[in-house]
């Protein structure tokens, strides 16, 4: 067992109280945020942007939109993990562009492959229209393809939504373990006012707040209790 991953996982506790006199430096959220980026991620689309906030005006800012809580006002540090599948044209194009580049004459099998999943089939599964028949055909299709063999169902806007949310909670996490191997706390937060947050934060209408993460020097108090789970039998089932 590496009984070093064990500690970082043991030390990552949801800290909602931070030292006042403890700061994060800079080079811990940003080698956390390029450990982030190397997330695994749907069809490495990479549907996701996060927002550093460092400075003492932005974590002032940023305290009422997150409801007062304590884990955001006595914050040094906070990464907003933010959701973009409005860009999932230009995530398409910069894979298969990425594809171009590596041709050397004639492409391969994997390199056809590879140059129909993203000129194609990510199209199909992520376009949309205002009537819905893009999104009434991936169901139809799945339909009549699963039933003689397994298949992936495709579906509309909330599917692809979930799946983009799940990609960015990925990325959330690798950082939450970064900053905990590099001696620091978090508290993921969800309770915020998404509508004054993608105000502030000027976003666009496409883009979703997935996680609020705070980041400090956690304190004693700012542990509410013990990191009580359910046993690993009642959600773990081994076939």
């Amino acid at each position: 067992m590496n009984t070093e991953f064990q500690r970082i996982v043991e030390f990552r506790r949801s800290n909602r109280g931070f030292d006042p006199k403890v700061a994060v430096p800079d080079e811990v959220i940003k080698i956390s945020l390029e450990r982030a980026i190397l997330s695994p991620n749907s069809s490495n689309m990479q549907l996701w942007e996060f927002y550093w906030l460092s400075t003492p005006e932005a974590i002032e800012a940023m305290t009422p939109i997150c409801l007062n809580q304590r884990a955001a006002s006595t914050a040094k540090q906070m990464v907003v993990f933010v959701t973009r599948k409005d860009k999932w044209k230009s995530r398409a194009l910069w894979n298969l562009n990425l594809i171009k580049q590596n041709i050397v004459g004639k492409p391969d099998k994997g390199q056809e492959k590879s140059l129909n999943y993203y000129g194609k089939i990510m199209p199909f599964v992520y376009a949309n229209d205002p009537f819905g028949i893009l999104t009434f055909a991936r169901k139809v299709m799945s339909f009549f393809m699963g039933l003689s063999k397994p298949f992936f169902r495709l579906g509309g806007s909330a599917s692809q939504r979930i799946t983009a949310h799940k990609s960015c909670a990925l990325a959330a996490q690798t950082f939450m373990l970064s900053i905990a191997a590099e001696g620091f706390h978090t508290c993921p937060m969800e309770g915020f006012d998404e509508l004054r947050l993608k105000r502030y934060l000027k976003l666009p209408k496409g883009a979703e707040i997935n996680m609020v993460i705070s980041v400090g020097m956690g304190t004693e108090a700012g542990v509410w209790g013990k990191r009580n789970r359910l046993a690993f039998d009642e959600v773990v089932f081994k076939q």
